[in-house]
């Protein structure tokens, strides 16, 4: 597929709503880093996985990133698989595993939003149950911005919900 180039279009940026605690500088690094990375059509964030709960938690996603900090691939499943480290199970993280947690929110382009609309849900998708791998089977580059501080954790549970809520008190 032909790169895309999107000029300085209008950015609009959207945190999950199981993501409350995203922090204010994170929103400009991810809609600014999508000003920056012209042939994206949409950005994201991302932190290394230093716990093995969260690598085998589906609760958690995970993204593979290229060299240049785009996605490759988003899964509930530990990404990318340590063959030799894990055959006896996620135990730990091996040293130097390039495993990131996805954080929601996301930047776009607004053409891509109006184009994305229109296509069909992927079966990667429709399995995975993560939107944004629908940009990805339909040729889209996704940038992430890589943040080496974990935010707060998500609200994925009702027990994480009941956790923010003690700590909001």
């Amino acid at each position: 597929m032909a790169k895309r180039r999107y000029g300085s279009e209008r950015i609009v940026v959207n945190v999950q709503g199981d993501e409350p605690l995203i922090p204010p500088a994170l929103i400009r690094a991810v809609a600014s880093g999508l000003a920056r990375h012209r042939d994206a059509a949409m950005a994201t964030a991302c932190h290394p996985i230093s716990d093995a709960r969260d690598l085998a938690n589906p609760n958690v996603v995970k993204v593979a990133l290229d060299r240049d900090g785009y996605a490759l691939y988003f899964s509930r499943a530990a990404i990318p698989w340590a063959r030799d480290a894990f055959a006896r199970g996620v135990s730990r993280v091996p040293r130097g595993l390039p495993s990131y947690r996805h954080l929601g929110i996301y930047a776009y382009r607004a053409a891509f939003l109006r184009a994305f609309t229109r296509l069909r849900p992927a079966a990667i998708e429709r399995f995975e149950a993560l939107e944004q791998l629908r940009a990805l089977a339909y040729g889209y580059r996704i940038h992430c911005a890589v943040t080496r501080s974990a935010p707060h954790p998500g609200v994925d549970t009702p027990a994480d919900l009941r956790r923010i809520l003690r700590g909001a008190r």
